[in-house]
């Protein structure tokens, strides 16, 4: 072996560490990526010295999910789009850091509710073009319909959404979290008020909610993570609809470039 080939070696195995011509060709995304993980050390460095380990823990799991799309493109041969990639970075940043140390999901009140729609817009993307990428390989006998393709990438979406909600239910259970946040409400129907199996009882304008002989001070019933939850899956259902209403029409016209749309589907390399 020449001394230009052994010197090439470090080289080369640098360059598919850091994809450096990848990082030259996405000069914004790449950006976005050093701007986020530089604020998550700042975090994890302030956090260490305050002795908060639960937003060291909170960074740390950020960073893992900031390295998923680069282990999907590397290990698995699936290009993401950059716009898709891109926002899935920003996804990380404002479920963790914004939303959980930052606490947006209580100062603005659509906050999870934006992140949860926007969840099932992409997780729709991803079952898209995984399926796609199967329809469309030669050595693999599937001929799905259009049809199909979007009722498999909406159920994919959609499974992805219950799984969340089954996490949120569990670190609330197990860790006593409030992930499936509270919400006041003004009326209840019951049988079980009713003390009768046949006959609903209605409890209308409620105005306090006393526990333990102790008012919660607040202005109505507080409903403990249903409605949080119902919430959550009715927004991921709505986004991975709207998305495979343009994937529909995206594979019927499979000649015709749309860009918006694959913008949020992955590729076979």
């Amino acid at each position: 072996m020449s001394q230009k080939n052994k010197s090439d070696k470090p080289k080369l195995k640098f360059n598919k560490i850091f994809n450096i011509r990848e990082m030259r060709e996405h000069k914004v995304k790449t950006a976005i990526y050093f701007i986020i993980r530089t604020i998550l050390v700042a975090i994890i460095v302030y956090a260490v010295i305050n002795g908060n380990w639960e937003n060291v823990m909170t960074c740390a799991l950020s960073f893992v999910l900031l390295m998923i799309p680069s282990f999907i493109e590397n290990k698995l041969q699936i290009d993401l789009p950059n716009v898709m990639e891109v926002i899935m970075i920003i996804f990380v940043f404002a479920a963790n850091v914004l939303g959980e140390l930052g606490a947006f999901y209580e100062k603005i009140p659509i906050w999870d509710t934006m992140l949860h729609t926007l969840n099932g817009f992409i997780c729709a993307g991803v079952g898209f073009g995984l399926i796609d990428i199967l329809n469309r390989n030669k050595r693999i006998k599937m001929n799905l319909s259009p049809l199909f393709v979007c009722l498999f990438s909406f159920c994919f979406s959609m499974t992805v959404g219950t799984v969340w909600e089954f996490f949120e239910f569990g670190m609330d259970m197990l860790f006593s979290k409030d992930m499936q946040k509270d919400t006041v409400i003004y009326t209840i129907n019951s049988y079980l008020l009713s003390g009768d199996e046949n006959k609903i009882t209605t409890v209308k304008g409620i105005t306090d909610t006393v526990v333990n002989g102790q008012s919660l001070g607040i202005n109505g019933y507080l409903d403990i993570g249903l409605i949080d939850t119902m919430k959550d899956l009715i927004v991921n259902f709505i986004g991975a609809v709207v998305f495979n209403i343009a994937g529909f029409f995206y594979i019927k016209g499979r000649g015709k470039k749309s860009k918006f749309v694959e913008n949020f589907i992955p590729q076979r390399k």
